[in-house]
């Protein structure tokens, strides 16, 4: 049977990979052929499947629409700012949804440019009570849907945080996070191997041999901010209370408010670069 695949690429997570401007667009040093040789090894082992691929690193144009003349199988989303950002177009029609080149959450200790959703931004972010990654947070919107994550393709810090919690998904590490800027990068030849061979393992899995990850009601997003400006900007957003100098703190009964309300902080807090 021909499976649904919905692909979110991001980028820091990546073998290859150490610092942001391997990651920028504008910099000399960016690394877009390292990150495509790792997808392409991907969307070789997926076969025939269909695939939604969701470039969801920085403005989101870092995948060339011209990877779909080889892979024609795949529907490419690219461009900057959309609905629900990394999550857009997720739905019930999808078999399972992929992470690749996810990282850890910020402040991960030795995790290779460890982030959340705001590397300039987001301090911490905690989701009843829990220390949020991407990939858990993402997860739980495509809870919202009834679709599970089927694979992880990052580091070995993002890999251990999320299979507490998604023990069934299957796994792949792209590399030993050893600081915020270094890390252990397996043989090329090796990775992509395992990379495609996760694909192959993956179309062969039921849905309902993974994990649906989701929060219990009500629930309630802790947000902490690097400074006390980003902090005044996102505190006149409905729903939000403002817990001190850098925290806020939103509680609804619908999960797709809580991460709409993430989305509109980190884009509210772009200003702050304008007002500093």
């Amino acid at each position: 049977m021909k499976r649904r695949i919905f692909v979110s690429l991001d980028f820091e997570g990546l073998a290859g990979i150490t610092n942001w401007s391997d990651v920028d667009k504008k910099s000399s040093d960016y690394k877009r052929k390292i990150m495509l040789e790792q997808l392409r090894a991907f969307l070789r082992g997926l076969g025939d499947s269909e695939i939604f691929l969701v470039d969801s690193h920085a403005t989101g144009d870092n995948i060339p629409w011209e990877i779909t003349m080889e892979f024609p199988n795949v529907e490419l989303v690219s461009g900057g700012v959309r609905k629900y950002y990394m999550m857009y177009g997720i739905d019930e029609s999808f078999d399972y949804i992929v992470f690749f080149g996810y990282h850890a959450g910020i402040g991960t200790i030795e995790a290779n440019m460890d982030h959340t959703y705001s590397s300039s931004s987001i301090h911490n972010i905690w989701i009843n009570g829990l220390e949020m990654n991407e990939a858990l947070i993402n997860a739980a919107f495509g809870g919202l849907f009834n679709v599970p994550v089927g694979c992880l393709v990052g580091d070995d810090k993002v890999v251990t945080q999320t299979q507490t919690y998604l023990p069934k998904t299957i796994y792949v590490t792209t590399k030993t996070s050893i600081g915020r800027h270094s890390a252990i990068m397996k043989p090329m030849k090796e990775l992509l191997t395992e990379i495609e061979n996760a694909a192959k393992a993956l179309i062969q899995r039921e849905k309902s041999s993974f994990n649906i990850f989701t929060f219990a009601n009500p629930i309630e997003m802790v947000v902490e901010f690097s400074d006390t400006l980003r902090t005044d900007l996102v505190s006149s957003m409905p729903l939000v209370e403002r817990l001190d100098g850098r925290k806020v703190k939103i509680v609804h009964e619908n999960y797709e408010v809580i991460f709409e309300a993430l989305l509109a902080m980190t884009y509210i807090c772009n200003a702050a670069k304008v007002l500093s």
